[in-house]
């Protein structure tokens, strides 16, 4: 049966006050209008609903079985109708982001803290991986966003914002021994390199500039992470392969010094990812405008 929400609203109303007059004027409805709604009801459903007393109306054996499932009904349909205001006004929800450590402290890090001042009841879940399985999770619809460092393949379901420029450098502490002023790319192996690992971002894009000069790197120390191949070169274990933008306080303090190659490493981007046509939740949104403004 296709029955109009409205009968029953009007028949959870009726029962309710036992009361064809409190129930128009709970509803703003005329008692004949209430009176022509059960009737439809009654019609549509075979069966008799509500049984007039002197006092009123009161429900039939069947109609209390109905009153019981519609009363539930309509409360779920309020409970709802209450959680989708929460969402809308930002006082529930969740969003995921998939992006790598990196860029959670370096990037991210700032916005969320804001974000968290703004709207404290949204829940915010990291997902932390490569980037190419982040983006196969929000192919896949586990997660909202994913931001990440550029050039990548991206899937044609994903599209991108660039919010970024970065550039990649090599870098040395600055009483780190180097013996010229630039560093022609087939003699880094005779230095100590301090790289991220193959399957990183980072490393096969250095991997795939190195390839067109047909030189493969050998480096002194392969770390999991950017924080510990920034670390590793700030106490001198040789010569790092570090996002300028994110040491560029350490080069200011002396602390650090960039070492010049003989070619010119390409500039990348940090990219916001998406799902097409995939409607965020308003939790979403509000992250996606407080980063890209």
């Amino acid at each position: 049966m296709n029955i109009d929400l409205e009968l029953y609203r009007v028949f959870f109303e009726v029962a309710k006050f036992q009361s064809i007059t409190l129930a128009a004027k709970h509803l703003h409805i005329s008692q004949p209008a209430i009176s022509k709604s059960i009737k439809s009801l009654e019609e549509q459903i075979g069966g008799k609903l509500f049984i007039r007393s002197r006092n009123g109306v009161v429900l039939t054996e069947d109609g209390k079985v109905l009153f019981y499932y519609v009363k539930r009904a309509l409360e779920l349909f309020n409970q709802g109708e209450q959680k989708y205001l929460e969402m809308l006004n930002l006082k529930s929800g969740t969003v995921r982001v998939g992006i790598s450590k990196t860029l959670f402290k370096e990037f991210l890090l700032p916005f969320i803290e804001k974000y968290h001042d703004l709207y404290p009841n949204i829940k915010i879940e990291l997902f932390c991986s490569k980037a190419s399985d982040l983006v196969k999770m929000l192919s896949d619809g586990v997660l909202d966003m994913v931001i990440a460092n550029m050039p990548m393949n991206v899937p044609k379901d994903i599209y991108s914002y660039d919010l970024m420029t970065v550039h990649d450098v090599f870098v040395v502490k600055q009483d780190y021994n180097i013996d010229k002023e630039v560093i022609p790319l087939d003699e880094l192996n005779n230095y100590n390199l301090i790289l991220l690992p193959r399957g990183t971002n980072t490393r096969d894009n250095l991997d795939e500039i190195m390839g067109k000069h047909d030189i493969v790197l050998n480096p002194y120390m392969t770390l999991a992470s950017y924080s510990l191949v920034y670390e590793m070169t700030k106490v001198g274990f040789g010569i790092g392969f570090l996002i300028y933008e994110f040491c560029k306080d350490d080069i200011d303090s002396n602390i650090l010094k960039v070492v010049n190659v003989d070619v010119t490493i390409p500039e990348r981007k940090i990219s916001l990812m998406l799902k097409k046509n995939f409607e965020c939740s308003f939790a979403t949104k509000k992250l996606i405008d407080l980063i890209l403004d």
